[in-house]
C-alpha cells in the first residue's frame, strides 16, 4: 500500500475512534498534530512518514479515551498489522506513542528523532490560545471547576495524582501547561513554544485582574 493511502487510511481511522470527543481530544487535534509534525520534520530533517502517521494514531492509543493505556495501544497495533507497516516501524510508532505523554511529569526521554518531531508537536498543541482552549474543554469534560483559590497547585504529581485527584482548570497551566516549554526536544519547537508560553501567562495575568476586580 501507498504511504498517502496509509495516511488517508489513519486520518479516516482516527475520525472514527476519536471524532465526538469531548476533552480537547478530538479529530482536529490530532490534525493540528500530524500538520504540525509535518512542519517540525521538514526543519528537523526527521522521517516525515512516520511523524505523521505516528501523530494521526498517537490519541488512539490515549488511556484517557480507552479502558487502559494497554487496550489502546494494542488497537494501534492490529491497525498497523492490518495495513502492512512494516515490523521495524510497527515498533518505532508504538514506542513514541508510549513514551509520549507528560502523565504528571514526563516520562523517559525520547530516544529518536522522529519521536522527539511528534512529542513536540503534541506539546505544542497544549499551548497558546488553543492550548488554553483545550485546558476548559478537559476541565469541563472531566467536572472540574475553573478555578478555586482554596484548592493548591499540587507539586511532585505521581501519574495517578496527575490523573484522579481534584484540580482545577487554572491550576492545570502551573500542573502541566507552563512546564512544557522547557521540554521541547527541537530548536524549532522551542521556538514556537516561546511565544505559546508567553501568551499564557500574559492570559493568566488578565484572568487574575480580572478575578481581583469582581
Amino acid at each position: 500500500m501507498e504511504k498517502l493511502q496509509i495516511i488517508n487510511k489513519a486520518k479516516a481511522f482516527a475520525r472514527s475512534e476519536l471524532g465526538g470527543d469531548p476533552s480537547g481530544h478530538d479529530w482536529w487535534h490530532v490534525w493540528r498534530v500530524a500538520k504540525l509534525a509535518k512542519r517540525l520534520a521538514a526543519e528537523e530533517q526527521a522521517d516525515a512518514f512516520i511523524c505523521e502517521l505516528t501523530a494521526w494514531l498517537h490519541d488512539v492509543a490515549d488511556e484517557k479515551l480507552n479502558d487502559n493505556e494497554e487496550t489502546g495501544l494494542q488497537k494501534v497495533e492490529l491497525w498497523l498489522k492490518e495495513h502492512g507497516i512494516d515490523i521495524e516501524d510497527q515498533q518505532h510508532i508504538l514506542a513514541i506513542i508510549q513514551t509520549m505523554s507528560f502523565k504528571g511529569g514526563g516520562r523517559q526521554p525520547m530516544q529518536t528523532l522522529e519521536g522527539k518531531v511528534v512529542q513536540d508537536a503534541d506539546r505544542l498543541d497544549a499551548l497558546g490560545a488553543i492550548g488554553i482552549a483545550r485546558t476548559f474543554a478537559y476541565s469541563g469534560a472531566r467536572g472540574q471547576l475553573i478555578y478555586d483559590p482554596s484548592i493548591t497547585v499540587r507539586e511532585h504529581l505521581t501519574h495517578a495524582a496527575y490523573r484522579n485527584e481534584k484540580s482545577t482548570a487554572i491550576n492545570h497551566f502551573y500542573e502541566k501547561l507552563l512546564k512544557l516549554k522547557v521540554t521541547m526536544n527541537t530548536a524549532y519547537g522551542q521556538q514556537l513554544a516561546e511565544e505559546r508560553h508567553r501568551f499564557m501567562l500574559e492570559y493568566l495575568d488578565n484572568f487574575y485582574k480580572e478575578w481581583e476586580e469582581n
